[in-house]
This record gives C-alpha cells, sequence and structure tokens, in this order.
C-alpha cells in the first residue's frame, strides 16, 4: 500500500492544499493530511477547527486520512508506515525550501519527497494571504474549500 504524508499548520487549509489532495488521492492508495503542532506559533484558527475544515472537505474521500502531530515529518511517516512525503510548490522560492528539507529527510531516512505543481488558478494563494484577507474583512470564500468557514 503507497501512503503520503501531507505536512502543513493547514491555517487554514486552501484551494491550493485541497488541489494537492484531491491530485494526490490519484497517485497513492491514501493520503494522511498530517497537521503540525508547533507551541511556539500563533495560529488564527485552532487545531480542532483546522482538523474539522479537512475531515468535511474530504469526508466522501476514504482514502484522505486528517491526523495532528509533533515532531519530525519522517519520524511520523515510520509511525504510519508511510513512504512518501507530498509536497506543493507554488513558484521557485517554494522549490528551493522545500528542496532543503527533502534533501535533509532523504538523508536521515529512506523516504521519498513527491513534488506536485500547484494548478495556475491556485498557484498565489496562501495560508497567510488567506489569514490577511479574513483579518481585513475581505469575501476569504473564493480562496478555501467550502468547509472553511468562520
Amino acid at each position: 500500500m503507497k501512503k503520503a504524508i501531507f505536512p502543513g499548520s493547514f491555517d487554514p487549509i486552501t484551494n491550493g492544499h485541497f488541489d494537492i489532495i484531491k491530485r494526490g488521492i490519484s497517485l497513492f492508495d491514501e493520503v494522511i493530511v498530517a497537521i503540525g503542532i508547533n507551541a511556539e506559533k500563533k495560529y488564527m484558527f485552532s487545531l480542532e477547527d483546522r482538523k474539522r475544515f479537512i475531515e468535511d472537505a474530504f469526508k466522501n474521500e476514504p482514502k484522505v486520512k486528517v491526523i495532528t502531530y509533533e515532531g519530525l515529518t519522517i519520524d511520523l511517516c515510520y509511525k504510519e508506515n508511510a513512504q512518501f512525503i507530498l509536497r506543493g510548490l507554488r513558484n521557485p522560492a517554494d522549490f528551493e525550501f522545500e528542496k532543503a528539507i527533502a534533501h535533509t529527510n532523504r538523508l536521515l531516512s529512506k523516504i521519498e519527497t513527491v513534488f506536485l505543481l500547484t494548478a495556475s488558478k491556485t498557484s498565489f494563494i496562501s495560508s497567510s494571504i488567506v489569514r490577511d484577507v479574513i483579518r481585513n474583512g475581505g469575501d476569504y470564500t473564493v480562496l478555501v474549500p467550502d468547509s472553511v468557514r468562520i
């Protein structure tokens, strides 16, 4: 069984994340969306809300599992028996950042990182942009799945 971990903070999940997960479903038997917990980070949405947003977005997709975790992603891969880490790339800066992490993970483990380019219609969307739109009273609903409602 081919399993992939798709790690992130998902604060909140965006249409870009949604697209990567949907496309990952066709590549893997299971996509585990793993919400990382970082006690030093200030989140807009609670862990419970972030988890619910993703679960609701994929409620009819049995190949998607949503969990939370702390620590190294490769340790989570071993725990979940996942052979792959799934990552989305929006731009060259994402690639450079993700490449360094992928090389480190490959050095420390046998876990492969699979990169998917975001769709052009979602490549500009980031969780930080969504949070800024929300803070300023803009229409964030065009940037996120229907499950993200505040």
